[in-house]
């Protein structure tokens, strides 16, 4: 491993989840290679130590220099009397936490499933299973390939040693899965911190649609990032998530249950449906429900050529949090409040109302008028406000260091709780 290559300048820019994590990123010879670069950015940029293995085949689909830029770190390209595949996969104190093969061809997988060794990659899979280093698998290919029968034989034989990253069906192909999906999988698989296993968690995350005719719509520009970071920490803390999802822009994880609404009444209704038909630890309400509806929907499109003036009355759409302690006393709610261009203490006064009539456990509070703050970005500041106006300030960071925090806190809470029965 380099010490000081510059491009590892950004090594714990967005997070430190991966902090003092190293992992082989071994690369086979697909088209998806050229994911690599990229890939191997995003784990660096969460904290990772990243040194990219490539088979001969991948070495003509993007050059060794390329990966040495993108990692700050030399290459291995062969074997040599450095023993490259021991010093990394193998026993001693500088190993790798994970050998992740991506993009894994069908010839490296079924070289893996009957053990053959004849490549870097191969080679290196071999000594991690020896040693007992994780493995994940990131499948691409034509999809014909993928069903190949043969193929869909070796990867059942891998399920109970590796853990594969599922790949994209789309035109054809299997195309390897997103970077992100990748990332948040080593995320989940390297985080050790499993103190939410056993808990159901439910989150709500996105806007909703409140329909003016069946073309037009009264909405906001939540994009549902925050509410997918949650649901990420959530799952890589070992829940198990239900996302009541509205239309937002932000991609959730596959391994959460999805279920897609758009009105402010269908995720009411979906709320409480979940509620009722299952037992939550915690509901997180970080939707961007809308406040206001149409009190009359139009059946068909307005036509502009019939009038020149519109007139929309609005009605209150239905107190989501408002109904969750109702449904299910027990439950341990967490609120959202956005307002905008309040000070520090007018905007935690503001949240602590809204915890009190709800009957909300926390409140998490933010200020959309603030730099960095709000809908679309990547990063947020809040106050979280328990019931005792007790709080925990998050200065300016990622949504998914804030969903850390936001969790971190619950924990401590519901703890409390456990040893308060006893």
């Amino acid at each position: 491993m380099l010490e000081n290559h510059p491009s590892k300048d950004i090594i714990g820019s967005k997070s430190s989840l991966l902090k003092e994590r190293k992992i082989a990123l071994c690369i086979t010879g697909s088209v998806a290679a050229v994911k690599c670069p990229e890939i191997a950015r995003e784990l660096m940029r969460h904290g990772a130590e990243v040194c990219a293995v490539m088979s001969p085949m991948a070495q003509k689909i993007i050059h060794p220099y390329l990966m040495e830029w993108a990692t700050g770190n030399q290459v291995v390209t062969e074997l040599t009397g450095k023993i490259e595949h021991v010093w990394l996969a193998g026993e001693g104190v500088d190993k790798v936490d994970l050998v992740l093969v991506v993009p894994a061809t069908a010839n490296t997988i079924s070289k893996i499933a009957c053990g053959i060794d004849d490549t870097p990659v191969t080679t290196m899979v071999s000594t991690a299973f020896g040693s007992g280093i994780p493995i994940m698998v990131v499948p691409a290919m034509h999809e014909v390939m993928y069903h190949h029968p043969v193929v869909t034989e070796n990867l059942k034989k891998l399920q109970s040693f590796v853990e594969f990253v599922g790949p994209r069906m789309e035109e054809g192909k299997a195309k390897i899965a997103e970077t992100k999906e990748i990332v948040e999988a080593v995320i989940r698989r390297l985080v050790v911190k499993k103190d939410l296993a056993k808990r159901k968690v439910l989150v709500t995350a996105g806007p909703t649609l409140e329909y003016i005719d069946p073309i037009r719509v009264i909405t906001n520009k939540s994009s549902g990032k925050m509410g997918v970071a949650i649901v990420e920490e959530a799952l890589s803390r070992g829940a198990e998530v239900t996302l009541l999802y509205g239309p937002g822009t932000a991609i959730p994880p596959g391994e959460a249950k999805i279920i897609s609404v758009e009105t402010s009444q269908e995720m009411y209704e979906a709320v409480i449906s979940e509620l009722k038909s299952k037992k939550y630890d915690v509901v997180i309400a970080a939707a961007a429900v809308a406040d206001w509806t149409p009190e009359k929907k139009y059946e068909l499109k307005v036509p502009t050529s019939i009038t020149t003036e519109l007139t929309v009355k609005l009605k209150p759409t239905p107190k989501i949090i408002d109904v969750v302690k109702k449904v299910s006393p027990n439950t341990f709610l967490v609120a959202f409040r956005a307002e905008s261009n309040l000070s520090d203490e007018e905007l935690i006064q503001s949240a602590y109302e809204r915890l009190k009539k709800a009957k909300a456990d926390l409140i998490t509070a933010n200020d959309i008028g603030r730099n960095g703050v709000g809908f679309a970005y990547d990063t947020s500041e809040v106050f979280i406000i328990d019931a005792n106006k007790r709080i925990v300030y998050v200065p300016l960071a990622t949504k998914r260091e804030i969903a850390k925090r936001l969790f971190d806190v619950i924990i401590d809470k519901l703890e409390q709780n456990t040893h308060a029965k006893y």
